[in-house]
């Protein structure tokens, strides 16, 4: 940083009662009054360099005491002292820390090159063009400094000089440059790194207020000499500078950590930076645009800037992170920890998008790559909200919907995060159940997962009944003793619902529940131990039709009795050596010990 020092006598101002006056054998024969604070100086020391307080007081040899009121003097009193010195020929210290007001309080009292020669408004332009605008540093902090003197800066040129000289050395090829700057990236450190890097810029512009970063990044901007991409860096660093970090922060905090002046600032400066954002795809991560989306959220910013940052978002959607996903939820009415509704906000807008410029969407063969990138990522993201214990229903439902069919080719992801979420919610009503695995569709799953689904016990059974269905269908191992469709109906109704002996329909709680269990059991232990294979030619076969093969299938009796040889063997499943096995062609009925054939 860059100093100049002016005169050579020793400062000798000194306060007394509530008075800063000078130490000198000679009394003091004018005050001025400036805001709160009173000076009592010398005329024939002020007058001869001040041509306002000649106009003022234009009686030199007057010796009685002069009052003089000046409230509007720019920089207050500190800036008035350092002029008053410099009238005495003492030391004063120059520095771009206190250019700006030295030289507006110079200018209001006239110290001009008028009125005496070698005045200091000279000395401090000099000192302003000579050093301070040749440099990076100082000429951010003088132009910083402006902010307390709006008016006489901008009408000064204060302000335009330096956002001049700043603009200036941010064109330079990163190549040349040879002053200091700020660069704390984690990782980077000079003496490993001999190149400047192309952003070396971004740290030492977000000291600025944001009207002067602002008018710096337009007018750099408007020169199309640095690529977008610089731009969005200059913009993320600033937001990481100012905007709060709403992810340490929960709903019921924000008015004792923040007050209204500051909630009201940041959401000025989160208007200000997305306002900025370069139109050209990729200037800024999504990551960094869904941060600023939670961060609006936070601060409740207008409607309009928030369509704005989920428009951009659901551009780059399919750049994103899980972890980029990963933000709190800012509604104080929501019990759930992570914000889904941002993200459902950004894939309907992505949907809506893509619906309006392509009318064939799910023949585009870039569209499909794209929606079904996300649709990997949102599945992704499903596995983890699923965890928390708060999450309702509705919104992992609404989560999953706000995507077209085409973005799943397959749902073994999706089937994975609800059976996630039904493990860590073991307590979620029938009814919730049914509703959460209505959004699966069993065609779509491989046959893996549609063998672990025939034994998974927290699926509902109407979702086992359709799976066993499409098994069938796509050829997968089946054995003997799987029943069919309308026998899984007729297992499930009578699981629910038994009669009375007054012909009224009561729930069955108890049995029921464990029935569920050992038939859902006996039909998995079945499939996985037998090599048949059954094909249908129709999934969903009129009832008529599917009795024309009861002769040929075991009753719901004989898969129970199966069940009762079969429940102590190994649930886990068969290698594909193992499901080659041969099993038993036939079984005694336990009722009329018939020797039956089982088709195979």
């Amino acid at each position: 940083m860059k100093f100049m020092k002016l005169g050579t006598r020793p400062d000798s101002f000194y306060t007394e009662a509530a008075t800063r006056t000078v130490l000198s054998d000679v009394p003091g024969n004018i005050v001025i009054c400036i805001d709160n604070f009173s000076f009592l100086l010398h005329k024939f020391q002020l007058l001869p360099k001040c041509g306002l307080l000649q106009h003022l007081c234009p009686d030199l040899g007057d010796s009685n005491i002069a009052t003089i009121e000046l409230h509007d003097v720019p920089g207050g009193a500190e800036a008035f002292e350092l002029c008053a010195k410099f009238c005495y020929g003492m030391t004063i210290s120059i520095s771009a820390h206190n250019l700006v007001p030295a030289l507006c309080a110079a200018k209001f009292l006239r110290m001009t090159e008028a009125v005496e020669k070698g005045n200091l408004v000279l000395k401090l332009e000099s000192f302003l063009h000579s050093c301070i605008l040749v440099g990076w540093k100082d000429s951010i902090i003088t132009l910083q400094s402006t902010v307390k003197l709006p008016d006489w800066s901008e009408n000064l040129g204060i302000v335009r000089k330096c956002i001049d000289s700043i603009v200036e050395k941010i064109l330079t090829p990163h190549s040349k440059v040879s002053w200091s700057y700020t660069y704390t990236r984690p990782g980077y450190t000079k003496k490993n790194n001999q190149s400047v890097p192309k952003d070396w810029w971004t740290e030492d512009l977000s000291d600025l207020d944001i009207e002067l970063f602002r008018c710096i990044i337009l007018a750099v901007r408007s020169t199309y000499i640095l690529p977008p991409q610089l731009i969005g860096e200059a913009l993320h660093v600033y937001a990481c500078r100012w905007l709060p970090d709403s992810a340490n922060v929960k709903p019921s905090e924000t008015k004792i950590s923040q007050s209204k002046e500051d909630m009201e600032k940041s959401r000025q400066i989160l208007e200000k930076i997305v306002g900025m954002i370069p139109s050209d795809r990729g200037s800024v991560s999504v990551g960094f645009l869904l941060r600023l989306l939670n961060i609006a959220n936070y601060l409740a910013v207008s409607s309009m800037t928030k369509t704005e940052i989920i428009r951009r978002s659901s551009l780059q959607f399919e750049e994103a992170r899980v972890s980029d996903l990963l933000f709190p939820s800012q509604s104080t009415s929501n019990t759930h920890f992570y914000d889904v509704d941002s993200v459902v906000a950004v894939l309907e807008c992505l949907r809506a998008l893509w619906r309006r410029q392509y009318s064939g969407a799910s023949e585009n063969s870039h569209f499909l790559r794209y929606i079904q990138k996300v649709g990997k990522l949102v599945d992704s993201y499903l596995r983890v909200v699923v965890m928390d214990i708060n999450m309702p229903v509705s919104k992992v439902i609404q989560l999953v919907e706000a995507l077209p069919d085409i973005a799943r080719p397959n749902h073994d992801d999706l089937y994975k995060a609800i059976n996630m979420y039904l493990k860590e919610h073991p307590d979620l009503s029938k009814a919730d159940k049914k509703r959460l695995c209505r959004i699966l569709d069993c065609q779509k799953l491989s046959s893996e997962v549609r063998a672990h689904a025939v034994k998974n016990e927290r699926l509902p059974l109407r979702t086992v009944v359709q799976v066993l269905f499409f098994d069938q269908e796509k050829g997968s191992k089946v054995t003997s003793f799987t029943p069919t469709a309308k026998q899984l109906i007729s297992v499930e109704k009578q699981a629910t619902i038994t009669s009375d002996n007054h012909g009224k329909l009561k729930p069955e709680i108890d049995s029921s529940v464990d029935k569920e269990v050992r038939e859902r059991k006996t039909f998995s232990e079945s499939s996985e131990r037998d090599g048949h294979r059954t094909k249908r030619a129709d999934v969903k076969l009129p009832l008529e039709r599917e009795m024309k093969d009861d002769k040929s299938e075991l009753d719901v009796k004989s898969v129970k009795s199966c069940r009762t040889r079969e429940i102590g063997k190994d649930n886990k499943f068969l290698s594909k050596s193992d499901s080659k096995k041969l099993v038993p062609r036939g079984s005694r009925s336990d009722h009329g010990g018939e020797q039956r054939q089982v088709k195979r």
